[in-house]
């Protein structure tokens, strides 16, 4: 038995370097637990003999790759999974399908040799495990996905890529982190084409996002993109924040768009929730709704009080639609929270509430951003 309050970590990596680097990093971090196995064939055997409370996985590996065992794990004795990928689109295309199959999180390998980096990489990943621990026993998978819209289902004067309104004076914001990725997709899946503008805080490594954007906007009525520093923010539209990456939402006039920069971790991550939400509280203020999601930890509940001082309207997902009930948690004990809701009334509520709230001059000059 581990001591209490102790993870036991299953690293499955054919890398020795990775094996050790990562065992250094989780040891030092206390209250890691961390065995290793160089292939997926030893890692059954491994677990055969104890059960890990998480599994951080390579994907590309010899003798059986990571999405066969991810594949056979999920089906035979699900296990919380983290996937620990390379920056590469390769990388990028098998993490993104890992979390489709079951997987609850991605980390990038540790950057070996710079210590700021390391140290970096020991916050996100004993933060994603720490998480990952904390789902239920059966990982939830993400929602099957519809084919994409044909084009005559879309109304026809309603095209998904139109240029609405150059402007927007409503703006729903959402954050999450761990199980987000398929809370997401149910939530943006339910707008319409006409929805406010919308923009997203998911915790997510670089190079990852893009991809997630790219598979939302497949399916979904509304455009989905990666934001880019300098997007606007309008109907029918929603920018996710790059991985690595702030995004803060400002206002020129009655014009709402992204600033996108670099800068240190806030409440442990980067992109931060608080950072996005502290700002619509500043930019748009009665004018926004706020959504946080699924997520362990306090990202997020700060910047929902700001927006709820402000005047926006504050929903939080609930404990039982949750994968981990930390982040929605401690924005409702702080009092942060107007409304908690089950995932699949959040988005419905969080339209009629935006399109509720009263439209505010824009300001005489122009906003930050």
């Amino acid at each position: 038995m581990n001591p209490p309050g102790e993870i036991h970590v299953l690293v499955v990596d054919d890398s020795a370097v990775v094996r050790e680097v990562v065992t250094q990093l989780l040891q030092s971090d206390g209250g890691f637990k961390v065995t290793a196995a160089s292939d997926p064939l030893l890692a059954m055997s491994k677990i055969a003999v104890r059960r890990p409370d998480v599994i951080l996985l390579d994907l590309e590996m010899p003798r059986m790759d990571g999405l066969t065992f991810l594949q056979r794990l999920m089906a035979e004795d699900p296990l919380p999974v983290v996937v620990c990928s390379a920056l590469t689109g390769k990388g990028t295309e098998a993490a993104m399908r890992a979390l489709e199959l079951g997987a609850v999180d991605i980390v990038t390998k540790p950057k070996v040799g710079v210590r700021g980096f390391l140290n970096e990489s020991k916050v996100l990943l004993s933060e994603a495990l720490r998480a990952a621990a904390g789902v239920r026993r059966t990982p939830r998978r993400l929602l099957p996905a519809p084919p994409p819209l044909a084009a005559a289902v879309r109304p026809p004067s309603a095209p998904k890529h139109r240029n609405l309104r150059e402007t927007t004076d409503k703006v729903i914001a959402l954050g999450a982190s761990t199980g987000g990725t398929e809370a997401l997709r149910e939530l943006l899946l339910a707008l319409p084409p006409d929805s406010p503008g919308v923009v997203i805080v998911q915790h997510m490594p670089e190079g990852f996002t893009a991809a997630f954007a790219q598979s939302l906007d497949n399916v979904c009525k509304v455009e989905v993109k990666e934001a880019a520093d300098g997007d606007r923010v309008r109907e029918g539209r929603v920018l996710i924040a790059p991985g690595n990456k702030h995004m803060e939402l400002g206002r020129s006039g009655a014009q709402y768009m992204v600033r996108v920069f670099e800068g240190p971790l806030v409440s442990r991550h980067r992109p931060s929730v608080d950072v996005l939400f502290r700002s619509v509280a500043e930019a748009a203020g009665p004018n926004a709704v706020g959504a946080i999601l699924t997520g362990m930890g306090n990202d997020g509940a700060e910047g929902l009080l700001a927006m709820k001082q402000a005047g926006a309207a504050t929903i939080a997902q609930d404990e039982e639609s949750c994968v981990v009930f930390g982040m929605p948690n401690e924005a409702i004990k702080c009092g942060a929270v107007d409304v908690v809701l089950p995932l699949s009334r959040i988005a419905s509520t969080a339209l009629r509430l935006a399109r509720q709230a009263p439209a505010i001059p824009a300001p005489g000059g122009p906003g930050r951003g």
